[in-house]
């Protein structure tokens, strides 16, 4: 079964539930319309549906081989990039300065959605260029940028992003990778990376690698590291790719998923070292490391929502076809299985986490264009303070249902999904890198508790849980039957929320720790909240619009499903952070 770009929901969801209508009306996008957002969301679902997602299985199959350090990418691949590069995708939220169309990051993400749900491992190669041109943009020289942006943002040249080593993961203070000073006012750069993605290919004639490194002088730890940029090909006079930089794969990785992304280990300095340019200032590298690494984080975020929508397709149009057993509706012959509860259940589950989710991500990106393009200061910090808030929820909860919805996915096809042939062990497979890069989902929860709930004392996630209570409110006067426990079950999850986060920001515990032992339930906890209006928030909204009677039942539908069945887990979560920490802190005897 092919994917089918979900055009229609994904624009809903936009509209109705991250917050772009209102954007919109206010002229936060100039005189950008409703109707070319919709032109450009049905384009770029042409494109994943009829270009990309039929290579998906072709690219599974064949991977990325690997000889004399040079990379083959699967049969089509490279024309289909092309193309995708020629339309203008690359660029889409890119500055108009640079050669982009300037359009809004929440539009960005649901196409990044799209071209991820039709293969994952062909749209996670422009993700991190549009990061790179991000971190450029915001922090390269003058001359870098007019040297280096016009050809990234066209999609003729690719960026990597260069953090990993193998004694340096998670903790990237520990890296290792060497830069010296050159009297040209350049850098030599020495040292290995592993798990690059994309790090070598035949798509383009260029790759920049955007690397993380440090002088002999710098001080230890994250307070020394520096960004360089470093061409795979130095570039001649004219700006064409000339002599061949000293960096070079040395490998490829032999993945559980994502086979047709190629994902390297990198050698820099066989011949004295490789050429590179600093970008921002020395020793500051993290600051601008951090400008990529958010937007990748929602980019990762989004490729769980569309792993999720892709596994979810599947195994609907798979559960309307196979019949097994007789429903107990049914009066004779065999039923499709999608009658059985017990198979309704794991399809309304795969459904309303994918929506969900998918509903937290575009709030999150609408944010980021707050955060651009408010006119004034307080506006724009506060909406950057928002984005900041809702990032590690976006990344976690989207990549965590995205396993589990691929893991149902599989569930439901029975048998025929733990063979190859139906394609839902790869949505699988592909699925669960998703958790572990640009910062797994526990350092994602960490961040939450940490750093985002104390911004501006405490008033953001307050100001937050405000206006989810505002959603829930708003279900209560309708008394609307068809909402059924709603009302009454996103309450008990929102002061869950409320109660918990209170309890992390109010210092009830005497150090850090138990913090740390309960931030990944709060997270989720979080996610149930805020996920579980944002589904009221789409059922209120196709309420209000007269014709959308079917679609107002569906989303009606979905919104109590998930009150009533994923968000009751609220109270059980909040017991988890306020009381469960000595249950993991006080466990060391049972892990000896």
């Amino acid at each position: 079964m092919t994917y089918r770009a979900p055009v229609d929901d994904i624009a809903f969801a936009l509209r109705n539930a991250a917050g772009l209508g209102p954007a919109l009306a206010e002229g936060l996008y100039g005189d950008l319309s409703d109707d070319v957002i919709q032109a450009v969301l049905e384009e770029a679902g042409k494109f994943a549906t009829d270009v990309l997602a039929p290579l998906n299985p072709i690219g599974d199959r064949y991977g990325t081989p690997f000889k004399d350090g040079i990379v083959t990418t699967a049969p089509g691949w490279k024309e289909a990039y092309r193309a995708w590069a020629q339309a203008g995708w690359n660029g889409l939220a890119a500055p108009a300065q640079w050669g982009g169309q300037d359009l809004p990051q929440a539009v960005n993400a649901a196409c990044i959605e799209m071209w991820n749900s039709a293969a994952m491992a062909f749209g996670l190669g422009p993700v991190l260029t549009m990061a790179g041109i991000d971190a450029l943009v915001t922090h390269g020289s003058d001359e870098l940028k007019r040297t280096y942006l016009p050809k990234l943002v066209s999609g003729e040249w690719m960026g990597t992003m260069q953090l990993t080593e193998p004694q340096a993961g998670s903790d990237v203070g520990a890296l290792r990778a060497k830069a010296e000073r050159a009297a040209d006012g350049s850098y030599r750069i020495t040292g290995q990376k592993i798990f690059i993605t994309y790090g070598e290919h035949d798509l383009t004639d260029n790759i920049i690698h955007l690397v993380l490194a440090r002088l002999p002088d710098a001080p230890p730890g994250t307070k020394g590291i520096s960004l360089f940029l470093v061409p795979k090909f130095l570039l001649n006079a004219d700006g064409s790719p000339g002599q061949r930089n000293d960096a070079r794969a040395h490998s490829i990785e032999h993945k559980l998923g994502i086979h047709a992304s190629p994902t390297c280990t990198m050698v820099y300095g066989d011949r004295g070292g490789a050429t590179g340019f600093l970008i921002g200032e020395e020793n500051r590298g993290m600051a601008c490391m951090f400008t990529m690494m958010n937007q990748a984080r929602l980019s990762v975020a989004l490729q769980g929502v569309a792993i999720a929508e892709r596994a979810t397709q599947q195994a609907l149009a798979y559960a309307r076809e196979r019949r097994q057993g007789r429903a107990t509706s049914a009066q004779s012959g065999s039923s499709p299985i999608i009658a059985h509860p017990d198979v309704k259940r794991m399809l309304l589950t795969m459904r309303a986490l994918t929506r969900a989710a998918r509903a937290i991500c575009y709030a999150t990106a609408v944010a980021l264009d707050r955060a651009q393009r408010s006119p004034d200061d307080a506006a724009r910090n506060a909406a950057h303070e928002r984005a900041s808030l809702l990032t590690p929820i976006a990344k976690a909860f989207s990549t965590d249902i995205g396993n589990e919805v691929a893991s149902l996915g599989v569930q439901v096809h029975g048998g025929m999904g733990y063979v190859e042939e139906t394609g839902a062990a790869q949505h699988y497979r592909d699925a669960r890198i998703a958790p572990i890069y640009e910062g797994t989902n526990g350092i994602q929860a960490i961040d939450l508790v940490t750093r985002k709930l104390p911004l501006a004392g405490g008033a953001t996630v307050r100001a937050y849980v405000g206006e989810l209570r505002r959603t829930v409110e708003a279900v209560n006067v309708t008394n609307d039957p068809a909402f059924g426990w709603t009302g009454v079950r996103l309450q008990d999850a929102v002061d869950s929320l409320q109660r918990a986060t209170d309890w992390l920001l109010g210092g009830q515990h005497n150090d850090l720790e138990p913090a740390l032992a309960g931030a990944t339930p709060y997270l989720r906890l979080f996610a149930l909240a805020a996920g579980g209006a944002l589904l009221a928030q789409e059922a209120l909204a196709a309420k209000r619009i007269a014709e959308n009677g079917a679609d107002a039942a569906a989303r009606t539908a979905i919104a109590r499903f998930f009150a009533e069945n994923l968000a009751v887990q609220a109270g059980g979560l909040e017991r988890t952070v306020v009381e469960g920490a000595d249950s993991v802190n006080r466990a060391d005897a049972a892990l000896a």
